[in-house]
């Protein structure tokens, strides 16, 4: 692992960066810098593609939506979604947790973890239960008990689950994490992004690097010519996957476990500052400090 003040793991060719979002690109107040806005930029003009890659659901990309160039897409929902920028997010494919293995994982939490609550991540929106905590009041959202809302015969229910939400009041994020993979991990694809106790639940084999993969299979990007970025349990799989990955200064231990190397806080614009040393080595020139 190299760290922040150490020199920075660079590749030889690098084809496209995939970058987290929240506490990863974006500062803590959700904005994105000016130096960041201008790296994204010199990164494309240099040809090097840039993959948005987060747990958010496309409504919640405005924030970046006018920092995407080139092909527009992003991938969002923990790699459940692939969505054009360009297009106001439309989705362009979906990697949808089956409704009867989301059920199944409700029930298995509910016994292993009582007091889970949990929501439901639609293609169209979010519906959450009673209990549930929801950070962002959804005026189109159903209120029910998550088997209601999984139930096949629910209004709306065509539209593809793109995450199951759970939350619990009590437990540490780490231990209901380890605690709902051991229940439920043959079912689905548990991780988290939150530093709060917030699971995040997507189909089996569906994760961020899955879908990642794919996008770049597609485009004939090997795993060695991408260079990737995260802070959070949900982008371990990435960082992993990628030839090139770097953990956040702010990140969790696991994640910084699983990189290549480190850079500095998203505060501190820690993506941008790689960004530059990358187009610099590629061009002889001197990075920024």
């Amino acid at each position: 692992m190299t760290s922040a003040t150490d020199p920075l793991p660079l590749p030889p060719t690098v084809r496209l960066i995939a970058t987290d979002l929240d506490g990863t690109l974006l500062r803590d107040d959700k904005s994105v810098s000016e130096r960041t806005i201008a790296a994204l930029a010199a990164a494309e003009r240099a040809g090097i593609e840039v993959f948005f890659v987060t747990g958010r659901p496309a409504r919640w990309m405005d924030v970046v939506s006018d920092h995407v160039h080139g092909h527009g897409l992003a991938i969002c929902a923990n790699g459940a979604a692939v969505v054009d920028l360009h297009s106001g997010g439309k989705l362009l494919e979906v990697r949808p947790l089956e409704r009867g293995n989301a059920l199944d994982v409700v029930r298995r939490l509910r016994d292993a973890a009582p007091g889970t609550s949990f929501a439901v991540e639609t293609a169209t929106g979010i519906h959450y239960e009673p209990g549930y905590p929801p950070f962002h009041l959804d005026p189109g959202a159903t209120v029910a008990v998550a088997e209601k809302l999984l139930h096949e015969e629910m209004p709306g229910s065509a539209a593809p689950v793109l995450k199951l939400l759970a939350q619990h009041g009590e437990l540490a994020p780490d231990g209901f994490l380890t605690l709902a993979r051991t229940a439920a991990g043959d079912l689905a694809t548990i991780t988290r992004s939150s530093p709060t106790s917030l699971l995040e639940v997507s189909g089996l084999g569906v994760s961020k690097a899955s879908t990642l993969a794919l996008c770049c299979a597609e485009r004939g990007i090997s795993s060695d010519e991408v260079v990737a970025f995260g802070d959070m349990p949900n982008d371990v799989e990435m960082l992993t996957w990628a030839g090139t990955s770097f953990a956040m200064g702010n990140a969790h231990p696991d994640v910084v476990a699983a990189a290549s190397g480190r850079t500095v806080a998203n505060n501190d614009d820690g993506v941008a500052v790689v960004i530059e040393r990358l187009l610099a080595a590629s061009h002889g020139a001197r990075p920024r400090a």
